[in-house]
């Protein structure tokens, strides 16, 4: 996940903590509007979460 937050920052010129927020208003709009996906989601999203709050 942390290459998706290091795109986001260099292709969007936005900070990490920006970045972080846009990964979780992402994550959660797809849980909302696709729930069955929520465990893949939560998979796919988990490690970025955990990883990128350590650097905040």
């Amino acid at each position: 996940m942390q290459e998706l937050i290091d795109r986001l920052k260099s292709n969007a010129g936005i900070t990490n903590e920006q970045a972080v927020k846009a990964l979780e208003t992402i994550k959660d709009f797809v849980k909302e509007k696709f729930p069955m996906l929520g465990g893949a989601v939560d998979n796919m999203f988990g490690t970025a979460q955990s990883s990128s709050e350590d650097e905040i």
